[in-house]
């Protein structure tokens, strides 16, 4: 009879360990799914701000702001064609 008692007791113990890991499992499963989750939001966020900074380099970058700026801030200007020196190179 003791025997069966001793059996049943670990096969108890075994169980209750058993639920504890099922339950220990599901609960890391889910912590890294919202972790998941949280970390695919962020990467989405940075989507749309590499977007919105390649619009905004694409407009710093414009030629006719270029030469907006070289014309007002420089005072650059474009050389008359009698002024233009062009220069051939034999390979």
């Amino acid at each position: 009879m003791s025997s069966k008692v001793l059996l049943i007791m670990i096969l108890l113990i075994v169980t209750f360990v058993s639920a504890i890991s099922v339950v220990y499992v599901k609960h890391y499963n889910r912590k890294l799914f919202v972790e998941l989750q949280q970390m695919e939001k962020q990467r989405d966020d940075m989507e749309v701000e590499w977007g919105k900074l390649q619009l905004e380099q694409n407009t710093w970058a414009t030629h006719t702001r270029i030469e907006r700026i070289a014309r007002e801030k420089l005072q650059m200007i474009t050389p008359d064609t009698d002024d233009v020196i062009f220069i051939k190179q034999e390979l």
